[in-house]
C-alpha cells in the first residue's frame, strides 16, 4: 500500500483575488507615501517629533543644571524657532491640528516642552534671578548702548501698537525683542515685567493672522508702557 502524501492545508473560504493581484507589482518597492508632498509632510511631522523631544530633555538637563545656561537657550531658541516654523505651514498645521492632540496620537508624556511651547521662549527669558546682585546698567560703553536699545525696542513696540499694528505675527517679534533687550541690561526683576512675560504667552497662543481686539490692544499698551516705566526706575 503505497504511503499518503501530506500536503499543507488550504483554507476552504480562500478564494484568489485576481484584480487585486494584478494591480501589485512584487518587484515594486513599498513606499510609505505615493507623492513627494506626503514624503514631505511625513518629514515635517517627525521634525515636530523630533523637536519636542528635544525640548523636554533639554528643560530636564536644565533643571539638573547638566547643561550651560547659554548652550540652554540657545538650543532652545533654535528648537522653538524651528517648531513654529513648521507648524506655521498650512498643510503641516493641518495634519498637526495641535500640540495635545499630537502628543495624544502620539502618546507622548512631555510636560516640560509642553511649557516651554506654551511660553514660547527660553525658562531663562522669563525669569531674573531671584536675590542677585544688581547688574550694573550704568557702568560703561556697553550697558549705555544696551540701555539704548532697551528704551528704542519699547518705544518702537509701543508705536507700533499706536500705529494700529494687532497682529500676531507683527506684535511677537517687538516684545520678544524688548524682553530680550532688557534682560542684557538688568536680571533684577522691576515693577510690571511680569506683564511683558504674560503678553509674550498671550500672542504666543495666537495663530500669525490673528489680530488683538481694540480692547486687548489698549490694555496691552497700558501693561508695556507701565512696564517701561518699571524698567526706567532700575536705572535711577
Amino acid at each position: 500500500m503505497m504511503p499518503r502524501q501530506a500536503y499543507a492545508p488550504t483554507p476552504h473560504s480562500y478564494v484568489p483575488n485576481t484584480t487585486l493581484s494584478a494591480t501589485i507589482n512584487l518587484d515594486e518597492e513599498v513606499k510609505l507615501a505615493e507623492t513627494r508632498a506626503e514624503r514631505d509632510l511625513q518629514e515635517s511631522l517627525a521634525e515636530i517629533f523630533s523637536i519636542i523631544i528635544t525640548l523636554d530633555e533639554l528643560e530636564k538637563a536644565f533643571l539638573k543644571d547638566a547643561i550651560p545656561e547659554a548652550e540652554y537657550t540657545e538650543i532652545c531658541e533654535r528648537s522653538l524657532k524651528q517648531y513654529k516654523s513648521l507648524v506655521a505651514d498650512e498643510t503641516v498645521a493641518k495634519a498637526f491640528v495641535g500640540l495635545e492632540e499630537f502628543k495624544a496620537e502620539w502618546d507622548l508624556e512631555v510636560p516640560r516642552a509642553t511649557e516651554r511651547i506654551r511660553v514660547g521662549m527660553p525658562f531663562t527669558a522669563v525669569t531674573t534671578s531671584s536675590g542677585a546682585a544688581p547688574t550694573p546698567a550704568t557702568s560703561g560703553n556697553t550697558s549705555g548702548t544696551l540701555i539704548l536699545e532697551a528704551t528704542q525696542d519699547f518705544i518702537t513696540f509701543l508705536d507700533a501698537l499706536r500705529l494700529g499694528l494687532l497682529a500676531k505675527d507683527q506684535l511677537h517679534p517687538l516684545l520678544t525683542d524688548v524682553i530680550q533687550s532688557v534682560n542684557k541690561v538688568t536680571d533684577r526683576d522691576f515693577e510690571n515685567r511680569g506683564k511683558i512675560v504674560q503678553w509674550l504667552i498671550t500672542l504666543n497662543q495666537m495663530k500669525a493672522t490673528e489680530e488683538l481686539s481694540e480692547d486687548q490692544a489698549r490694555e496691552l499698551e497700558l501693561d508695556i508702557n507701565s512696564a517701561y516705566q518699571g524698567f526706567k526706575s532700575t536705572l535711577s
